[in-house]
This record gives C-alpha cells, sequence and structure tokens, in this order.
C-alpha cells in the first residue's frame, strides 16, 4: 500500500495540507480531516476515497457556514449556493441536515427575522413579503404563519410612508397623494391601505388643507413584481 512520505500546509489555504504518497502528491485534505494522518502511514484505496469524501463534506459545511456567516439564510438559498460550488447533492443534503439538526439552518426563524428586518428598514405590504418568502423557498404554510403572527399592515403602510414623506413635502394633494400613493402601492399595499395613512399624513402636514374628496383614488400601481426601489 502506499506510504505517507510528506503532510504540508498548503501556501495559498494553510487550512489545507498536501498529502505526498511514496514522494508524489496525491491529494489535498482539510487540516481538520488530515488531523489523525502521520508520516509513515500506509493508505489503502478504500482509506484514499473515504478521507476524499469526509473532506469533500467538510468542505461543504465551512462553505455554508460562511454563507450564513453574513445573515441568515432559508434551507434554499444555502442549498442553492452549493449546488453552485458544484458540491454533490448527498453531501448537500447531509450539510443541510446537519445544519438543522444544530438550528444554525431554521427556516421558521429565518422568515421572522427577514419580516421584523424589512418592517425596520424597508417596510412593505402582506403581499409584498409572502412573495419576498415564496422566492425564498419557504412554503405557504410557513409564510402565512409567520405574516399572520407579525404583520400589521396599517402600521407597515404608515412606517414606508414616514420614511418616504421627506420626498413629498412642498407637493400640493394630487400630486402628493400620487406620489407617496404610488410609493405605497409598489410597495403592494392596496388601496384601502393606502388612502386612510394619505390623508393622515396629509392633515398632519397641512392641517387646514384638507385633501377635497375622502374618497380620492390612487392612480394604477405597476404590479410590485417590477418594483423599483426608491
Amino acid at each position: 500500500m502506499p506510504k505517507i512520505t510528506a503532510i504540508e500546509v498548503q501556501k495559498k489555504n494553510p487550512n489545507r495540507v498536501s498529502i505526498y504518497l511514496d514522494e508524489k502528491f496525491a491529494f489535498g485534505l482539510s487540516r481538520i480531516v488530515a488531523a489523525w494522518l502521520r508520516v509513515g502511514q500506509e493508505l489503502s484505496e478504500e482509506k484514499v476515497a473515504a478521507l476524499r469524501q469526509e473532506d469533500t463534506r467538510e468542505i461543504s459545511i465551512q462553505k455554508a457556514l460562511r454563507f450564513l456567516g453574513y445573515r441568515a439564510r432559508s434551507v434554499r438559498e444555502v442549498r442553492n449556493y452549493l449546488q453552485k460550488h458544484e458540491i454533490p447533492e448527498a453531501v448537500i443534503e447531509l450539510t443541510l441536515k446537519r445544519l438543522q439538526e444544530t438550528n444554525l439552518l431554521n427556516d421558521q426563524e429565518f422568515a421572522q427575522a427577514w419580516v421584523e428586518n424589512r418592517a425596520t428598514f424597508r417596510p412593505r405590504s402582506r403581499r409584498a413579503l409572502a412573495m419576498e418568502l415564496r422566492h425564498k423557498g419557504l412554503t405557504d404554510e410557513l409564510i402565512q404563519q409567520t405574516l399572520e403572527q407579525t404583520v400589521d399592515e396599517d402600521s407597515l403602510a404608515r412606517e414606508a410612508a414616514r420614511k418616504y414623506l421627506r420626498k413629498a413635502q412642498g407637493l400640493d394633494w394630487p400630486d402628493f397623494r400620487n406620489k407617496l400613493g404610488g410609493f405605497l402601492g409598489r410597495r403592494g399595499f392596496s388601496n384601502d391601505v393606502i388612502a386612510p395613512v394619505l390623508r393622515d399624513l396629509w392633515a398632519e402636514m397641512r392641517p387646514n388643507l384638507a385633501p377635497r374628496h375622502k374618497e380620492d383614488k390612487i392612480n394604477p400601481i405597476e404590479p410590485i413584481e417590477n418594483e423599483k426601489e426608491e
């Protein structure tokens, strides 16, 4: 059987080592996988195959952990990321299972965090949030459960409008209604939600200039799928 004649830390990646068998480079391994190997040790073909398989699993989990380090992710997002790095499907499934078992990957917690983040920084309607979460691979049941527990449509619309309000300062009522109403429409809010928000904010800004018609409708808005971020 081939014998290990050298184990050298790779210059470009100190977390990996190069394994030499019978004085020739044979393959690379993660240091954690190669930790038990010693110079002079003999390796069968079966053992080499097992080491390489274990190394692939380690590469997969490390890539997933780095990906999760930037922000919370859904199961689908992590799966797609590993697929782009050509990790074998069987290894991907093992990685996802391991992350879920340790609660590092949890679609329910991801959904709640996503909605809370949107409410804080970019408020939008339930419909828009549902589309985003569905795109992330969450089930309709989980989406509905999350939105019912955490989303107040009227509060979100008012928060979104206030964040945008400075861009509508100084406008007369029709322009104010159309500009701010268009913005809220692109965030997925319905006219039934938008109209009272606009009237209330207008009353705060111009208490002596009430809108001419309380039933004023917002001009038609493009579908939220084509939303352009303001």
